[in-house]
């Protein structure tokens, strides 16, 4: 099994947290010091995209030197024939409705029906680069490290429920110096208030479990788990949404989450993995 061969999970996450926190919380800095000035600006936004691009360099150099990991690699961006229609269906509409959902179920609790205009604009900066950019590019990014080397290295190991609690855990630190880069979404969301930083912190939970249920389910594709992960935050600024409606939408996604571990207990909780 091709899984067997991702073999350095401690390496793997080891660095892919101390790289980018060391970029990062140097560009933290700078970000306090003279945020105005273009130099500034430039240094942090190249700190920052250096603190994102290298959990892939890190993934890139443990699978080139290995020809089976490589073959495995390129495979997985190209096997959609298998793949049923539903879960396609589910990676590209899943976010955009359960944020609809909970929208709607806001408007209950006198929130304004303004937030299904659409926001027209970012609710973060991110220095020189565009925020619709790395809305898009981040994920990319992220996900042909994480679902190219870190999650099959963690499943060769542990149950698919386990592996996703360990990311979910893993991901909320790995985000933590961008609480500090002035103008950044994290930043952004610890000065609107503590529970919606409590709220992005346990929305990985159900996330992590559906990207990797997407992730496994359709012969471990990459390219699902990019598109979905892509859905998440596009549909989540694409709106003028009010943070309690983020709130909202993740006890949504808990509850969906809820009923597909509990409908796929033998897939969720089963040490063993097998190739489809």
């Amino acid at each position: 099994m091709a899984i067997e061969k991702y073999r350095h999970p401690i390496l793997f996450y080891g660095l892919s947290i101390l790289v980018p926190w060391i970029f990062w919380f140097i560009a933290a800095y700078i970000s306090h010091i003279e945020p105005s000035r273009n130099l500034y600006v430039i240094l942090v936004s190249i700190l920052g995209l250096i603190g994102l691009s290298s959990p892939l360099v890190i993934a890139c150099v443990l699978i080139l030197p290995d020809s089976y990991l490589r073959k495995d690699l390129l495979n997985r961006f190209f096997n959609f024939n298998t793949i049923r229609p539903f879960y396609i269906i589910v990676t590209c509409f899943l976010m955009i409705t359960s944020i609809l959902l909970a929208q709607a179920i806001s408007l209950l609790f006198g929130y304004s029906t303004s937030q299904f205009a659409l926001s027209g604009k970012s609710s973060f900066s991110a220095g020189i680069f565009p925020a619709w950019f790395l809305l898009f590019f981040a994920p990319i990014l992220e996900e042909l490290a994480w679902h190219s080397y870190g999650t099959d290295s963690l499943r060769k190991r542990f149950n698919l429920f386990t592996v996703s609690m360990i990311f979910a855990i893993f991901w909320a630190f790995w985000h933590f110096p961008l609480g500090f880069i002035k103008g950044y979404y994290q930043s952004n969301l610890v000065e609107t208030g503590v529970i919606y930083s409590i709220n992005f912190v346990v929305s990985l939970i159900p996330f992590v479990l559906l990207m990797n249920w997407l992730y496994y389910k359709t012969g471990r594709n990459i390219i699902v788990a990019i598109v979905f992960h892509i859905s998440a935050g596009l549909f989540n600024e694409l709106f003028s949404t009010h943070p309690m409606s983020k709130v909202i939408q993740t006890v949504l996604l808990l509850i969906l989450t809820t009923v597909i571990v509990i409908k796929n207990r033998n897939f969720f909780f089963k040490l063993e993995y097998h190739e489809k």
